[in-house]
């Protein structure tokens, strides 16, 4: 018996299907595997069967014509084939979630494909398939082009190869997200974007921080109650980022809020990370979270004896400053010095 791989449409029409496939049994072919992709002209099935070893190609393409299947491909196929398509995508999102870079290989895997080009321009022509050439969007910027000479490419198989360009752009984002600052006195922190999982983390920050720390970062007395945390962690049109110390523990979060067109920002920093220039690195981090967003400007609301926080707000740049009592608020331009991969802090 031998592998082969067979692709035909079919009308969708019931019993159809079976007609194909009792026309391969009296044939002694035995269908290991078959996959149904809706096309526009019909139901495309791809097949995965064992032949004898007889049986050579027209003698499939003739079973298949006859069992009133058309636009018919037949080939070969390997062992490998008999993983399904759903469990080598899955296969080959794992492993770009290890090595993102790797996106041509995943797809020319992944489809069979000959041929895999990135572009730095995306397509002037619609996302989509074009007989045996695909092009993708790629969300980091540009797009593929896939060819194969055949079979054509169907719908399925578009959505499958842009869920892992998409994956891959997402997994490059979040490394490109998580990175490592050295502050002046060497001290190395890690910064990273929070999330839900994280309030534990962030809930053992505030029990590390003065009661004048917490004054002074929400302006007023004690500590925010939980539900407010859990909103810090998934700010609407924001980002909340979360200083990690060499010893694993957070010792600093940073919080961008969405107030229509201006980005709001905030900044707590434990006792002894203070003055080390963390907080001027958080407070950079998220004025280029804003200008990628496209937020109109930046404004923070702090009080007057806050002068650790003036003063790191004096270094980003020009800003108005309005006071009302013991509230200041500053408004900064959200378009601000270039933040890299890696962004040494400042002193102060």
């Amino acid at each position: 018996m031998a592998l082969w791989r067979i692709r035909a449409t079919v009308d969708d029409r019931p019993g159809y299907l079976s007609v194909l496939t009792a026309s391969l049994a009296l044939k002694s072919v035995n269908i290991l595997a078959v996959q149904v992709h809706t096309t526009e002209a019909g139901a495309v099935d791809d097949f995965l069967v064992d032949a004898p070893d007889t049986m050579t190609e027209p003698d499939l393409l003739a079973a298949v014509t006859k069992g009133r299947g058309r636009d018919a491909f037949v080939a070969r196929a390997e062992a490998q084939g008999l993983a399904d398509q759903p469990t080598r995508a899955l296969a080959l999102a794992g492993r770009l979630v290890h090595a993102p870079d790797a996106v041509g290989e995943a797809l020319a895997g992944l489809l069979d494909a000959t041929d895999v080009r990135w572009r730095p321009r995306p397509s002037a022509e619609q996302p989509g398939v074009h007989g045996g050439r695909m092009t993708l969007t790629d969300p980091a910027g540009g797009g593929y082009e896939v060819l194969r000479a055949l079979p054509a490419f169907t719908p399925a198989e578009f959505a499958r190869a842009q869920a892992l360009v998409e994956l891959a752009a997402a997994v490059a984002r979040h490394q490109r997200e998580n990175v490592t600052l050295m502050l002046p006195d060497g001290a190395e922190v890690t910064v990273r974007p929070a999330g839900p999982d994280d309030l534990t983390a962030v809930r053992e920050l505030h029990d590390h921080c003065s009661a004048a720390t917490l004054r002074r970062r929400y302006l007023s007395g004690g500590r925010p109650a939980e539900a407010r945390l859990r909103r810090l962690l998934q700010p609407a049109g924001g980002v909340t980022l979360l200083a990690v110390g060499p010893h694993g523990r957070a010792v600093g979060v940073a919080t961008l809020l969405a107030e229509g067109d201006l980005g709001e920002i905030a900044v707590l920093v434990e006792d002894a990370w203070q003055r080390r220039g963390l907080g001027t690195a958080l407070v950079r981090r998220l004025r280029a979270h804003a200008e990628r967003a496209g937020f109109a400007a930046l404004v923070a609301h702090t009080g007057a004896d806050n002068v650790a926080m003036l003063r790191t707000l004096r270094r980003l740049g020009d800003g108005s400053v309005e006071r009302d009592g013991t509230l200041v608020s500053v408004t900064l331009p959200a378009a601000g010095q270039p933040v890299g991969d890696e962004t040494p802090a400042t002193s102060g």
